[in-house]
């Protein structure tokens, strides 16, 4: 894990040197085991690390297959060489993959949430178009001793967020971010189980910048009712972030804890006792003027009771 950590700060500490892109990729996947094809699409952050290496955080959606839903998050560095006068950038990458399954259980329960740690392989081609619009084919691969095998083959758009520096940077002139922010979500709910169940959620957050490419939030968060599941608590998060656009866009990843409010109707007594749970984050936030905002946010909460959770979320920031 300590590994891990060290590549999370290599790829956002590193973003006052390198080219940042974004992309947004579809296409299919097929499990090794059964031999079930199924679809998949990832998100991921990329960033150079010079001419020749690159980090990237990821989210990878594996689609459904039989007796598993599964997906996960990812960090790999990248060896890369550029082609026809950079037009053209063929590479690969390693790293781990954090993966969320809902499966079938075989004590009696409708399903499990199994979490575990696989390694991932990709290789990619990325065409760079003109306007910092890129388009990029890849396949995954996705193995280890836990969960099963995967190999997926995606394609998609990207875009160039701040292009690689090929001469010393200027001196910064843009106003420094508001340090503080507070944002009023609604959004929804989604239940990790096979039926996804679904309820409106709600919450406020209170952000503030500690240091260059790290923040702190807390808020609360309150999750609905779906008839399976009534849940709210409070959550606490350490983020890492990299502003874009003249400080305008804000892209960051969190991680934290969520001290969590059961209603008893619908939970087990062996779940009322157990009211810490992990929360993961993907975040964007973008703004409007020097006092308002917008931001989106993936939640995803991690649970030991079979209980997982996605809560996405929109909402208004006051910036101060």
């Amino acid at each position: 894990m300590r590994s891990i950590f060290l590549l999370f700060l290599l790829l956002f500490y590193s973003a006052d040197s390198s080219g940042e892109e974004f992309f947004i990729l579809g296409g299919a996947a097929k499990d090794n085991d059964s031999d079930d094809m199924t679809y998949a699409w990832q998100l991921e952050y990329q960033e150079s690390l010079g001419e020749s290496f690159a980090a990237s955080i990821s989210y990878l959606n594996e689609g459904h297959v039989t007796n598993h839903h599964r997906d996960g998050n990812s960090m790999q560095l990248w060896g890369k060489t550029h082609l026809l006068k950079h037009r053209l950038s063929l590479a690969a990458g390693i790293g781990p993959f954090l993966y969320f399954d809902t499966t079938s259980s075989g004590n009696g329960n409708e399903y499990v949430n199994d979490h575990g740690l696989q390694g991932i392989l990709s290789v990619s081609a990325t065409w760079h178009y003109r306007d910092n619009w890129l388009f990029q084919i890849r396949t995954n691969w996705v193995g280890g001793v836990s969960g099963f095998d995967t190999v997926s083959v995606i394609t998609g758009l990207g875009y160039q967020l701040e292009a690689p520096l090929r001469a010393p940077k200027a001196a910064d002139s843009k106003t420094k971010p508001s340090e503080n922010e507070v944002t009023l979500f609604i959004g929804e709910t989604i239940m990790n189980s096979f039926k996804s169940e679904s309820s409106l959620a709600s919450g406020i957050e209170y952000r503030q910048t500690l240091a260059d490419h790290l923040d702190f939030s807390i808020g609360w968060l309150n999750e609905g009712n779906n008839g399976k599941l009534h849940r709210n608590g409070i959550s606490t998060e350490l983020w890492m972030v990299n502003d874009f656009l003249a400080d305008k866009l804000s892209l960051g990843i969190g991680a934290g804890l969520y001290v969590t409010f059961h209603h008893d109707n619908f939970i087990p007594d062996r779940i009322s006792h157990k009211p810490l749970a992990a929360i993961m984050t993907m975040s964007a936030g973008y703004r409007l003027n020097t006092i308002w905002g917008v931001r989106t946010s993936w939640n995803r909460i991690i649970t030991d009771y079979d209980k997982d959770s996605d809560v996405i979320l929109g909402g208004i920031s006051l910036c101060f």
